[in-house]
């Protein structure tokens, strides 16, 4: 969430959202074969301004079993802008880390097979700042 004439912005939190959820880990781990390695806050991932935009996730996705794992996401080339005077955030990143073959840095829509040990790391960008910092 952007930062707002009356406060910072709120970390962790989904605005405007479309075809997301904020899915508990115990009811993706109970439906699906993953583990999820981490699930935090995405430090400093809000702009900077007057009022500091919220920080992003971080949800780290180990796979089970093969499987086919599809992302539809915005704002991973583009960052979210600031308003009033105040920074834009960091962009979101997804990176899919393959059992012994290293990292990928995925687009923000794309679907790929996985397997067993490969990892999906899903960090949602952070929302802008508002208002210019006084000197």
């Amino acid at each position: 969430m952007g930062g707002r004439p009356g406060g910072d912005g709120l970390s962790a939190v989904h605005t405007h959202m479309t075809n997301s959820l904020n899915t508990p880990i115990e009811a993706i781990e109970h439906d699906l074969p993953v583990t999820i390695r981490r699930y935090a806050i995405r430090a400093g991932s809000g702009g900077d301004g007057l009022r500091r935009g919220g920080d992003g996730l971080v949800r780290e996705y180990e796979f089970l079993a093969p499987a086919e794992v599809t992302v539809l996401a915005e704002r991973r080339s583009l960052r979210p802008w600031g308003a009033a005077g105040g920074g834009a955030a960091e962009p979101g990143r997804d990176t899919l880390v393959r059992l012994g073959s290293g990292e990928e840095r995925m687009p923000g829509k794309f679907r790929a097979r996985v397997l067993p040990g490969d990892v999906l790391i899903v960090e949602t960008p952070g929302g802008g700042g508002w208002g210019r910092r006084k000197p």
